[in-house]
């Protein structure tokens, strides 16, 4: 047996990440995009590890569609990126930290400049270095959290200067409800973009998340930066999913047993047993990404039955009801569907009372990763992490 087959033998939980199906998600974003027959650019964001899914597969089999622009949160993620992607743009979002100019030289990394502070420290290193550096310059229309504030991006405009020695490569923002197409500020963010964007001509422009490309032409601009539709998160929220799914997710059952009415499972004694109950066991827990909240109130998929969570999910068990589940179907060993065609990351987040983004980033680095690849596809398995004591 390979190594690959080993490591999913040995796992308790297996995660399986289809690369087509985001492939596919990135084409059908790219192609709305350009609907109004534009040849506009698609990128994509594979911060947070590509949201859980696996930035070293995930950007190599982008980069092979054909996308070409790459967006990052943190510098590590930019340089871990560009090990498996030595020719493309990566733009790290979070901006220039202090002292860390000279590694966006080496690797070749471009920061989102957030600040007039950023933006001199990025001048003064193309400077010291002798030559143009590429910079996307983030201006903050109404999410305040990042960005050249209004006077900021006023100085900007009125002093081009500022830019001597930088190649501009980029100005972007991001929206605030762009999930919400009947929230006014959609359409303030807009306004107060494109205001910035006649006002320094001459570079592509960003405005469109994953659920922005859905707001129409207008939001496109030159550049489409979705994330979570690729990882098949739905960026239509009460409609349905145009996304096709990406993730799997599996746990074994490792023991079964029988208990009488009236008996407890679990840390607290949070669920009791109404009548004479089968409870198995799954390699799963809070550790893996499979949030605590949860207790007694979402489901799992065994064989084909729809099966419940009972008690505290734990660092890393969870119990399930399978009194209703023929005893041949519920042997040792046997794979619990947590996520997949039954419980989407968006079901998920519902019954943890939070959003599919972070289901997503949760996913443990203790699963054993399949990744799969066209119609009939070829499967590869990315190891655990070996851990120390």
């Amino acid at each position: 047996m390979s190594g690959e087959d080993d490591a999913t033998r040995r796992a308790g939980a297996i995660l399986t990440v289809d690369l087509a199906a985001i492939a596919a998600n990135w084409r059908g974003l790219r192609d709305a995009g350009r609907a109004a027959g534009r040849q506009i650019d698609c990128a994509a964001v594979l911060k947070a590890d590509a949201y859980g899914t696996g930035a070293h597969r995930v950007g190599p089999r982008l980069a092979a569609e054909g996308c070409r622009q790459f967006f990052v949160a943190h510098l590590e993620e930019g340089i871990a990126l560009r090990r498996v992607l030595p020719q493309h743009p990566i733009y790290v979002l979070n901006g220039l930290l202090a002292n860390t100019e000279a590694d966006f030289v080496e690797h070749q990394l471009t920061p989102v400049l957030n600040h007039l502070g950023q933006l001199n420290a990025w001048r003064a290193t193309a400077q010291r270095f002798n030559r143009p550096l590429d910079a996307v310059i983030h201006i903050d229309t109404g999410m305040h959290r990042l960005g050249f504030g209004a006077e900021e991006a006023q100085v900007l405009v009125n002093e081009r200067g500022r830019l001597r020695g930088l190649r501009l490569a980029l100005l972007l923002s991001h929206l605030v409800a762009s999930e919400e197409p009947g929230n006014t500020i959609n359409a303030e963010q807009l306004s107060r973009f494109r205001s910035f964007v006649r006002a320094m001509p001459g570079a592509p422009a960003s405005l469109a998340n994953s659920s922005g490309i859905f707001l129409g032409p207008d939001y496109h601009f030159d550049l489409l930066r979705p994330g979570a539709a690729l990882y098949g998160i739905n960026p239509l929220p009460g409609r349905d999913n145009p996304m096709l799914p990406v993730v799997t997710l599996k746990a074994r059952i490792l023991q079964t047993r029988k208990i009488d009415a009236f008996q407890t499972v679990g840390y607290g004694g949070a669920w009791r047993s109404a009548r004479p109950t089968r409870v198995a066991t799954i390699a799963l827990g809070y550790a893996d990404g499979y949030f605590r909240v949860l207790i007694n109130r979402t489901h799992v998929m065994l064989a084909g039955h729809r099966v419940t969570v009972i008690g505290r999910v734990s660092m890393d068990l969870v119990t399930i009801d399978v009194t209703e589940v023929p005893e041949h179907l519920c042997e040792v060993g046997s794979l619990v569907e947590i996520l997949g065609p039954h419980m989407s990351a968006d079901d998920l987040a519902e019954h943890a009372r939070t959003n599919a983004y972070e289901v997503m980033t949760a996913l443990g680095r203790r699963y054993a990763r399949v990744y799969v690849d066209g119609p009939d596809p070829e499967a590869t398995t990315d190891s655990p992490p070996e851990t120390t004591a």
